[in-house]
C-alpha cells in the first residue's frame, strides 16, 4: 500500500491476532498526536488457502458445522465454534482540523480511547478469567473521558464458542452491570476474519455512529445480552465500545464517538 500511493513516514506492523487492528488504531493516534499528518491504518486476513485451512484444522473453536445458518452463532446457547472469512477494513486516521481543512467528504467517528491487556494466561488459548478482557474495556472508556453508560452499542468480539462467549458475558456485565447495552457481531454476516476482524468492527462502528443505524448478528439470539438481532435505528448515537480477543491472550478496546 506505501509504494502502490507513495506514503512517507512512520511504518510498522503490530500482530496480536484478532486484537491487532485495535492496537494498529492506537498507534496512528499516538502517531497523529506527535505531528504525523494522516497515518493509513487497519488489518486484512486471508485464511481461506489450504495451507491456512489446515493450519486452523486443529483449533477447537472451528465450526465443523455443514449448515451455514448455523455454523457460527456467538453467544447462543448452542454456539459451536466460528467460520473463518478474508477481508478486513481500512481506515483514514487525522486530526479532526487537518480532516475539514483539506475538506474531507465524511469525518466518520473520533478515537476517544484505547486499551490492551494481556491474559498471561497459555501461548493459544485465552484465559477463561474474565478480568484482563474488563480491564481493557474499562481503561478504553476512562481514557475516553466517559463512562460505561455513555456508551449506546458494544461490537463484541463474539468468538461462537460457549467457553469463550460466557467470559466475554462476564466482562460486559463486569463493566455494565445491570445494564443490558446492545450488543453486535456483525462479523457474523462474513465469517470471523482474524487480524482483519477489529479492524472491520471499527468500520462498522464509525458508520454506526455516522448514520445512527446500529447493524445486525445474524442466525443468533441470547438470553444474557440485548443482542442485536435485526438493523437497529438509534437517535443520538454518541459513542461505541469496539472489543477484541486475540490467542495468546491479547485484548484490546476502543471507544469511538461522534465527531
Amino acid at each position: 500500500m506505501s509504494i502502490k500511493h507513495q506514503l512517507k513516514g512512520a511504518c510498522g506492523v503490530l500482530v496480536a491476532d484478532a486484537a491487532g487492528a485495535i492496537d494498529a488504531l492506537a498507534e496512528a493516534a499516538r502517531l497523529v498526536r506527535g505531528g504525523t499528518e494522516a497515518v493509513v491504518t487497519g488489518g486484512t486476513e486471508a485464511p481461506l488457502s489450504p495451507y491456512a485451512l489446515a493450519c486452523q484444522s486443529s483449533e477447537t473453536a472451528l465450526s465443523g458445522g455443514a449448515d451455514p445458518d448455523l455454523a457460527y452463532r456467538p453467544f447462543s446457547p448452542d454456539a459451536a465454534g466460528y467460520v473463518p472469512a478474508e477481508g478486513g477494513a481500512i481506515l483514514l486516521v487525522e486530526e479532526r482540523d487537518s480532516a475539514y481543512g483539506r475538506g474531507a467528504p465524511t469525518v466518520y467517528a473520533e478515537i476517544a480511547g484505547t486499551a490492551s491487556t494481556h491474559d498471561a494466561h497459555h501461548v493459544t488459548d485465552p484465559s477463561p478469567d474474565h478480568r484482563q478482557y474488563a480491564r481493557a474495556m474499562r481503561e478504553a472508556i476512562a481514557r475516553a473521558g466517559l463512562t460505561p453508560a455513555d456508551v449506546g452499542v458494544v461490537f463484541a468480539d463474539g468468538a461462537g464458542s460457549r467457553e469463550r462467549d460466557a467470559a466475554e458475558v462476564a466482562a460486559l456485565r463486569e463493566v455494565f452491570g445491570g445494564r443490558r447495552v446492545p450488543v453486535t457481531v456483525p462479523k457474523t454476516m462474513t465469517g470471523r476474519l482474524c487480524s482483519g476482524g477489529a479492524a472491520l468492527d471499527l468500520a462498522w462502528a464509525a458508520l454506526a455512529l455516522a448514520d445512527g443505524v446500529i447493524p445486525p448478528t445474524i442466525n443468533t439470539t441470547s438470553t444474557d445480552l440485548d443482542l442485536v438481532i435485526e438493523p437497529r435505528l438509534v437517535r443520538g448515537l454518541s459513542a461505541a465500545l469496539v472489543t477484541a480477543r486475540g490467542a495468546g491472550g491479547f485484548n484490546s478496546a476502543a471507544v469511538l464517538t461522534r465527531p
